[in-house]
C-alpha cells in the first residue's frame, strides 16, 4: 500500500471497505452485509423515516489539526440533532468520508471510530457509506430515524399563544468560538466546537407537547427566525429569560459582547412551543431524561422574530456564524 508524505500508509479504498467490513459491528448484521450497494432495515410498526444528512469541511468546521476521532463524532451528532428535533428514535448512519490522496489510512479510521462511538451511544450503527478523493477533508454524515406521525413538531407548527421553550443554555458556541478567535485555550476551543451532544432524549420527551420544534444549530436567534417564517407568526424572545451558558455576563449595552456570543450559534439545543398549560409537564417529562426545559418567549399574531429587552423590542440579533464566509475562512485565528 502506498504511503503518503508523512510515511504514513496512505489510504486506499478498497483497503479501507475491507477495514470498515471488518471493525464495524454492521458489517457483521443485518439484513444486508456492510459494503454492498445499500442497506436495508425493518421499520418499526406505525413508525415514519426521519431523514436528515449534514456536512463537515475542512477550514469551516474543523481545522486540519483537530482530532479526526471528535470530527467523525461530530458529523453523526449534528445529524442526530436534527433527528432529535422531530423526536426521532435514530436507527442507522451513513458515512461519507472526502479526503486529499495521500492522507493517512490511519486519519480515516480514527473518523470512523469517533463516529461509530457516537451512533451507537446513541443506539444507531454505521450501515454504510463512501470515501473519495477530495482537494479537502469533509466528512458527511446522513442519519436514518424512526418517529412517529402525529409527534414530527414541524417548524409551520407555532401557534399564537403559545409558550417558546428551550433546552439547556444559549451561548455554548459563541463561547468556543470566541476562544478561538482570541488565541486563548486554543486547543480547548477546538475540542468545544466539535463536541456537540444532540438532544435526544429531551427530543422525544418535547415531542409528546410542541406544537413545533426546531434545533439551534445555527443559533438561537436564526432558530427564531426561521420558525417565525415558517408558522407565519411572531416570536418574542425575553432577554432576561435566556439561560446563558456558564461565562456569558449579561452586562452592556444592546449589541455588546454578550449577544455576539449568546446568539453566535453552535448550540445544538432545541428550541420548541406549546400551549401554556403543558409547560409543567413538559419540563417534568425533560427532567425525566436528564434535561431541563426554560420558558423564553411567547408566539403572537404577526411576523418576524424580536427581542425584548426591558420593556422594549428590536429585531434579533444577527448570527454571527455564516458557513460560507465563515471566520476560519477569513483566516482568523
Amino acid at each position: 500500500m502506498p504511503r503518503g508524505r508523512s510515511g504514513a500508509r496512505a489510504i486506499d479504498e478498497r483497503a479501507f471497505h475491507s477495514w470498515l467490513a471488518a471493525h464495524l459491528a454492521a458489517g457483521r448484521s443485518g439484513l444486508l452485509p456492510l459494503g454492498d450497494d445499500a442497506a436495508a432495515l425493518r421499520p418499526p410498526r406505525g413508525a415514519v423515516a426521519v431523514l436528515t444528512t449534514d456536512a463537515l469541511a475542512e477550514g469551516t468546521h474543523f481545522l486540519r489539526d483537530s482530532d479526526p476521532g471528535a470530527i467523525g463524532a461530530a458529523a453523526v451528532a449534528v445529524s442526530l440533532s436534527d433527528l432529535a428535533a422531530k423526536g426521532a428514535t435514530p436507527a442507522a448512519i451513513l458515512l461519507a468520508v472526502l479526503v486529499p490522496p495521500g492522507t493517512p489510512s490511519s486519519w480515516a479510521a480514527r473518523v470512523v471510530r469517533g463516529a461509530e462511538r457516537t451512533a451507537r451511544r446513541y443506539g444507531a450503527a454505521i450501515v454504510g457509506g463512501d470515501t473519495k478523493p477530495g482537494r479537502q477533508r469533509a466528512v458527511v454524515g446522513f442519519a436514518l430515524g424512526w418517529g412517529r406521525p402525529d409527534r414530527l413538531s414541524p417548524r409551520t407548527g407555532a401557534e399564537a399563544g403559545d409558550l417558546l421553550v428551550l433546552t439547556g443554555t444559549v451561548g455554548r458556541g459563541g463561547l468556543a468560538a470566541a476562544r478561538r478567535r482570541t488565541g486563548a485555550g486554543r486547543r480547548r476551543a477546538l475540542a468545544d466546537l466539535l463536541a456537540v451532544e444532540p438532544r435526544v432524549a429531551q427530543g422525544r420527551a418535547l415531542a409528546r407537547y410542541a406544537h413545533a420544534m426546531l434545533d439551534t444549530s445555527d443559533g438561537l436567534a436564526e432558530a427564531a427566525r426561521l420558525l417565525a417564517a415558517a408558522s407565519r407568526q411572531r416570536i418574542v424572545v425575553e432577554a432576561e429569560a435566556l439561560p446563558l451558558a456558564p461565562g456569558i455576563d449579561r452586562t452592556g449595552r444592546p449589541g455588546s459582547a454578550w449577544e455576539r456570543i449568546a446568539f453566535f450559534g453552535g448550540d445544538y439545543e432545541l428550541l420548541a412551543t406549546l400551549p401554556r398549560d403543558r409547560l409543567s409537564a413538559a419540563q417534568r417529562a425533560v427532567h425525566r431524561v436528564g434535561g431541563r426545559l426554560t420558558s423564553i418567549g411567547v408566539v403572537t399574531p404577526g411576523r418576524g422574530a424580536v427581542l425584548r429587552e426591558a420593556g422594549r423590542e428590536r429585531p434579533m440579533p444577527e448570527t454571527e456564524w455564516q458557513p460560507f464566509r465563515s471566520p476560519y475562512r477569513r483566516g482568523r485565528s
